[in-house]
């Protein structure tokens, strides 16, 4: 059997020489707002593995319950096809034995194959946190690692605080470097803890230990400076061969290293296979369903995985897309799994209406005349307040009704009205009533509601939902408010974005008007519209 140069270069890249390490169960879990249940761990470590990052830091067993638990469940219930598990914990304590140390062995007992060990590094952090000397730190790392080793365990050291521990006593935090190799470490990674480094500087030390000390290095960088992601490069360059990431840069502080743009950068900038074949075009979905299982809004500018990472807006950007999409992208989009998008705004050009019109399915037949019609019409809109950018639906809509030459009218509207009744014991009584036409018909229909709003998102639906019986999977998922610049105070125009689902899919309309309520009633009207098209029924005639 012949083996081709890519099934060669393949293996060669999954092999054991370059390792993504993701650390998002552990270091991840210590951002502001993140509460992992077990199932949580258990779910977000079944993504990973899916994704096929080599190792996963499942947490520190024998420190809390949690940990402990998960450990267990992981080894019963997940079948790893990519991953190895990894347990967390510290070296034994002073003065005592590994093979004694109580949390030494609930690493043994989790049943990780691999164990990363945190050493101190710095001279300081020594002497007045672990408050023993320089050469029992050193002893307590060469014990440790060699017990964990012949219990036939495979082990990595962080060496917590490295680079502020170098910068002070570079002699020193080599030695610790140069002890865990010596007793059997696999990797020895160099961690930027506090956050503060640069990449010039991280590459000069990660090359002067790689010199001195002949261990593998990895790296493990917080993104204090906003340079996580390129201090985690930066080692690259200079010889890492082990770097330590977490899903969105979840993290403690501002955070850690970004898994996604490190492995996109390191299969597409740097031509490494570091992922199983296809798993790259996985990672925006990996990513959102991280973001999800987190509670946390997935971040829209995100590189690479972020709605916005190929959002285009600028009416120039759209003419040279429309020619050749490589123009103005640094990659194709699809590579990693996500699209590209055109924004629909006051800087919106011929090319940007033509591209969206595309993208929406509607064809404006290279009617150039058509075209410049909708663009006028984006703009004098946008002057008035409403934005395109951020709702695709209501944008379609207009798009149609230039094209067909009429809007799209499931029901015409007669007058809504919504009440606020403030009583004296305090609470709150909000009723809305809305008159309506639909197919030849008059209807009257009023509702309460938790708010005037959805007080009148009720009427509408009592209303319609006999005609229309598709309402009745909608659901308002956002709500959003915003008060234009122009005038002051309660005078000020009020602009209301609505996002609404069936269940299967999402989109958001607009609205704008002196009064919070009206624009409300704007962006419904648009939203059941959109979502009636959307469902294929056709409007009365």
């Amino acid at each position: 059997m012949t083996t081709t140069p890519e099934a060669t270069e393949v293996a060669a890249a999954l092999d054991d020489s370059f390792h993504v390490f993701d650390t998002t169960l552990r270091d991840g879990a210590q951002r502001e707002g993140i509460n992992l249940t077990v199932a949580d761990k258990l779910t977000i470590a079944r993504h990973l593995d899916d994704f096929g990052v080599g190792f996963i830091e499942g947490g520190w067993p024998g420190a809390n319950p949690r940990d402990t638990e998960f450990f267990a469940r992981a080894r019963a219930e997940i079948s790893f096809k990519n991953a190895k598990l990894v347990a967390f914990g510290a070296t034994r304590r002073a003065g005592g034995s590994a093979a004694e140390d109580p949390q030494v062995r609930a690493l043994l007992a989790s049943g990780a194959p691999v164990i990363t060990l945190v050493a101190k590094s710095h001279d300081r952090h020594v002497e007045l946190a672990l408050r023993t000397t320089l050469d029992e730190n050193l002893e307590m790392v060469r014990d440790t690692v060699s017990h964990l080793v012949a219990e036939g365990r495979r082990v990595f050291v962080d060496c917590e605080h490295f680079f502020d521990g170098y910068r002070a006593n570079p002699e020193y935090a080599k030695s610790v470097v140069r002890t865990a190799h010596e007793a059997g470490a696999d990797v020895v990674i160099l961690c930027d803890t506090n956050g503060g480094m640069l990449p010039a500087q991280v590459t000069a030390v990660v090359a002067t230990v790689l010199a001195d000390t002949g261990a593998r290095l990895g790296i493990h960088a917080q993104d204090d400076t906003g340079c996580a992601v390129a201090n985690t490069l930066a080692a690259v360059d200079a010889g890492a061969t082990h770097v330590q990431c977490t899903a969105n840069g979840y993290g403690e502080r501002v955070g850690n290293a970004n898994l996604f743009p490190v492995v996109a950068a390191l299969e597409i900038k740097y031509g490494r296979r570091v992922l199983p074949e296809g798993a790259l075009a996985e990672m925006t979905r990996i990513s959102h369903a991280i973001a999800e299982v987190v509670n946390l809004t997935p971040s829209t500018h995100q590189p690479y995985v972020g709605v916005s990472a190929f959002a285009h807006k600028a009416g120039l950007h759209a003419s040279a897309i429309k020619v050749d999409p490589d123009l103005y992208q640094h990659i194709d989009p699809e590579r990693v799994g996500n699209t590209m998008r055109m924004l629909v705004s006051d800087m919106a050009g011929r090319a940007s209406i033509e591209l969206k019109g595309k993208e929406l399915g509607v064809d404006l037949g290279g009617d150039r005349a058509l075209v410049s019609r909708v663009v006028e019409r984006v703009k004098e809109r946008e002057l008035q307040g409403y934005t395109y950018e951020a709702a695709d639906a209501s944008f379609e809509l207009l798009l149609r009704a230039e094209v067909e030459g009429r809007a799209r009218k499931y029901f015409r509207t007669e007058s809504w009205r919504a009440i606020v009744e403030d009583r004296p014991d305090g609470t709150h009584a909000n009723e809305a009533t809305v008159k309506l036409w639909a197919k030849g018909e008059r209807i009257v229909a009023t509702a309460e509601g938790n708010g005037p709003v959805n007080a009148l998102d009720r009427a509408l639906r009592v209303a319609l939902e006999r005609f229309y019986p598709q309402l009745a999977k909608f659901e308002l998922v956002d709500y959003k408010v915003r008060i234009l610049e122009g005038k002051h105070g309660t005078e000020s125009t009020t602009r209301v974005l609505i996002s609404t689902t069936d269940g299967s899919r999402d989109w958001s309309t607009v609205g704008v008007a002196p009064n919070v309520i009206a624009a409300s009633w704007q962006a419904l009207e648009d939203a059941f519209t959109y979502g009636l098209l959307r469902a294929g029924v056709e409007p009365p005639e």
